[in-house]
């Protein structure tokens, strides 16, 4: 089970023209949104990662805009764990689960899952807030995570999950944002 005070969402590479190159692109980029607009009711921290700016643009303004407080930490390893701003960034937080959301699941979402994991993390993966270039692909990335012993989950699932309770403001802002 997930818990406010041990997790943190980490937003990946939602980059440029590969972001809207994905599989089902739009409700990607709605569930994005809904679960980082959740998780900042909630009031859980986020970590932003961009693959390569130079190279594959800055994250889409619709993802970005949201996170204009959070500082953007570039790399050129697909797994976030190779990079030591991720790695200090994440341990600062001293939270040890980690939802993983953007793109693309069978690259960068399952090598930063699999390297979470190795360092003894908790790893859920929001499966309708990340996607790839192909629906197989998408797919083959969530089976060999699980196969790894990541969860898979929904964004409504985790918010909720997250939640606990069905009463007070932010049940009520958890709700205006999902519906």
């Amino acid at each position: 089970m997930l818990k406010a005070e041990k997790t943190i969402l980490t937003v990946v590479d939602v980059q440029g023209k590969l972001a809207h190159l994905m599989h089902e692109k739009e409700a990607l980029f709605e569930n994005l949104r809904k679960v980082i607009r959740g998780i900042r009711v909630l009031g859980i921290p986020i970590i932003w990662v961009e693959q390569n700016p130079k190279g594959l643009g800055p994250t889409i303004p619709e993802i970005a805009d949201l996170l204009s407080d959070v500082q953007p930490i570039a790399k050129l390893s697909f797994n976030c764990c190779r990079n030591d701003y991720f790695v200090q960034a994440l341990k600062a937080t001293a939270c040890r689960q980690v939802l993983l959301a953007g793109i693309e699941t069978h690259i960068c979402i399952y090598q930063t899952a699999i390297g979470l994991l190795s360092q003894g993390y908790e790893v859920q993966v929001v499966t309708d807030a990340v996607s790839s270039r192909t629906a197989q692909n998408k797919e083959v990335g969530l089976q060999k995570m699980r196969d790894a012993g990541v969860s898979l989950t929904s964004t409504e699932t985790a918010l909720f999950e997250l939640l606990e309770v069905a009463e007070g403001e932010r049940f009520k802002e958890i709700l205006k944002i999902v519906k």
